[in-house]
């Protein structure tokens, strides 16, 4: 039962474990398709690369119609287990299966595979969505305090960066086989371990969020779309934060699609896939109390403008790694790492923070609508990374093949791997870094003392 509470909460310490399990589910579902599933379906199923794009790109849209709905729902749901909970247990008894079905592999090649992996993605899509957008409103909903939610939130960064490093590094692993190139089989095993570990933590998180507090809005919002969506457009820091986020996720899709053409055509060896992974996700784990000291003495959009260039400076960096060699690629993508730990930890944030001072401003529960919208636009939008890529890819002459039929890509398709890993992602980020200064949620609007940590 989740307990209201009537003023500044701190965030009891079991129920921060508790919340932030869930991010096994954010990181992982976003990391292992983002990582191998334009190349599983290029180079084991056949799928010209255009067309995979699309496949990767299209169920995202049906975002924009199942989060929105999911958030609306779940902020009218009244239950024992409180208006989230119940949909974190939804999500948790579906996605895990309809994310092994994706990479379940029937004898299927070219369009036919397309459209299976198509179809299961969107049903992945679909439960993802049951569970993620309630979760991710939940943090708006447990403090009303401006840096105790960025505490708060500190401890999901370091699950979704150990979710990440164990999906990014283990998933890869198992799919491609120690010095192999993969097989079928072993993406089938990978998706089948992925899934045990999606369902273990998910219902990990419906259990940890038993006691959470409660300090949002008591009611949902009962207006129609039009009346929601017309306050919404109003609200200022949450557009300028979604377009902002939806910038820095598509560099970071592109980058993720990209990843094992890097290391397979770039640093000839696609297990380095794994080293580079590990490498990117490892700050989350270590950086996180200095991110939060940088936006209490920065404040949250002067950290995110310092975490923006730290990911673009090794961005860029990385347009070397022919010169250089492997060791330099894995030094940039470091620096990256850094940089990506302070954009996602101030997104998430900034996001509870819009859903707290909405919810007093209107009185109203309506922090699933919010995310639900944010969470739909932002993925929707990120997803086109791993479009342009395989576009950038179609054009540069890249051939799609199957393992027992490996073919010699043309130097022009190497060159444009590097190009999608590199030039077009820096450009992107260093974009957002002008779009961040539109944010203006600060201290002032939420003044009640910080709380420890």
């Amino acid at each position: 039962m989740i307990t209201p509470a009537a003023g500044p909460a701190t965030v009891p310490k079991g129920v921060r474990l508790g919340y932030g399990v869930g991010s096994f589910c954010t990181a992982t579902v976003n990391a292992v398709p983002g990582l191998l599933l334009l190349f599983y379906m290029t180079n084991f199923l056949a799928v010209p690369a255009w067309l995979a794009g699309v496949v990767v790109t299209a169920p995202k849209v049906w975002d924009l119609i199942i989060n929105p709905l999911v958030g609306r729902w779940s902020d009218r749901t009244t239950s024992r287990w409180g208006p989230r909970r119940p949909w974190l247990l939804a999500g948790a008894c579906t996605l895990p299966v309809a994310f092994f079905l994706v990479f379940a592999g029937p004898p299927l090649t070219g369009v036919p595979a397309a459209l299976y992996v198509g179809l299961c993605f969107l049903a992945t899509a679909t439960a993802y969505a049951l569970f993620e957008v309630p979760y991710k409103a939940m943090p708006g909903e447990m403090t009303h305090d401006y840096h105790e939610r960025t505490s708060l939130l500190q401890w999901r960064m370091v699950f979704i960066g150990a979710a990440t490093a164990i999906s990014g590094v283990l998933a890869p692993a198992i799919a491609h086989g120690e010095g192999t190139d993969g097989t079928l089989n072993s993406y089938r095993l990978m998706a089948l371990t992925i899934a045990i570990v999606l369902f273990a933590a998910m219902l990990g998180s419906f259990f940890g969020t038993a006691r959470a507090p409660m300090t949002g809005a008591p009611e949902g919002d009962r207006g129609t779309w039009r009346e929601q969506f017309a306050a919404i457009k109003g609200n200022s820091a949450f557009v300028w934060l979604t377009v902002l986020a939806c910038v820095q996720m598509l560099a970071v899709s592109m980058m993720l699609a990209a990843a094992p053409y890097f290391a397979t055509y770039t640093l000839g060896s696609s297990a380095a896939t794994q080293t580079l992974f590990a490498v990117l996700v490892g700050p989350i784990l270590l950086t996180m109390p200095l991110w939060v000291r940088v936006a209490k003495r920065l404040d949250k959009r002067g950290a995110m403008v310092v975490a923006a260039l730290l990911f673009g400076a090794g961005t860029t960096a990385a347009m070397a790694t022919p010169l250089f060699g492997p060791i330099w690629a894995h030094v940039t993508i470091l620096v990256v790492g850094i940089g990506y730990a302070g954009v996602q930890l101030m997104q998430f944030s900034m996001l509870a923070d819009v859903i707290a001072v909405d919810a007093a401003k209107t009185g109203r529960r309506r922090a699933g609508v919010l995310t639900g919208l944010w969470t739909a636009i932002e993925s929707g939008f990120s997803s086109f990374g791993a479009l342009i890529f395989g576009v950038i890819l179609s054009i540069s002459g890249f051939v799609e093949s199957q393992p027992d039929k490996p073919v010699e890509q043309p130097d022009s398709a190497v060159t444009a791997v590097l190009i999608g890993q590199t030039t077009v992602p820096a450009l992107i980020i260093f974009a957002s870094v002008l779009i961040t200064l539109k944010y203006r949620l600060t201290p002032p609007v939420a003044p009640e003392p910080a709380a420890s940590e």
